[in-house]
């Protein structure tokens, strides 16, 4: 496995809309393998794989507590099948947008389509937080991320706020 540089906020390519899998192979697996690996020692619990400067429709999700061993989860070219009228709301926070959160709303109950790790056809019916992040992440696939759900005040502050530490972290020279 390989740890993944993730891609932070302002990036064009966080940008982009992720394109379906059309054949889950020993190529995808070892991306997933490496979002996972990259995503734990982050530490987060979900990538896509545009996070990853790869535009593919793969997401990884692990929720497991530190004292419980992981439990990752798979999920290749996700699709929402349902979601409920009744909203949640959760603190989000995104590993390309380091440092940043926000209180964000989204349905509290969805079902999902999904190819496994394994390429097998799967569906899902999800709630609470599990819910909050598999809807986060597919954001991701959309190009998408949860600061676009604030004000354009509050967006444009968190992003000039990013490019900022961006330009600091490159003026440093070893």
């Amino acid at each position: 496995m390989t740890l993944r540089q993730i891609l932070t906020e302002p990036n064009q390519i966080l940008r982009q809309k992720s394109l379906p899998v059309t054949e889950v192979n020993s190529d995808i697996q070892k991306l997933m393998d490496d979002m996972l690996e990259t995503m734990y020692a982050a530490p987060g619990i979900g990538l896509a794989a545009i996070q990853v400067g790869v535009a593919k429709r793969v997401i990884v999700l692990d929720l497991s507590s530190k004292e419980e061993p992981n439990k990752p989860m798979h999920f290749i070219n996700p699709e929402v099948i349902t979601k409920s009228e009744e909203n949640l709301a959760y603190e989000e926070g995104c590993l390309s947008v380091p440092g940043q959160f926000a209180e964000i709303e989204r349905p509290k109950k969805c079902h999902i389509k999904y190819l496994d790790y394994f390429g097998q056809p799967k569906e899902m019916e999800a709630e609470g937080m599990t819910a909050t992040c598999i809807q986060h992440e597919m954001d991701h696939l959309e190009g998408v991320l949860f600061i676009d759900y604030l004000s354009k005040l509050k967006k444009t502050m968190i992003v000039k706020k990013l490019s900022k530490q961006k330009k600091e972290l490159e003026r440093i020279v070893v």
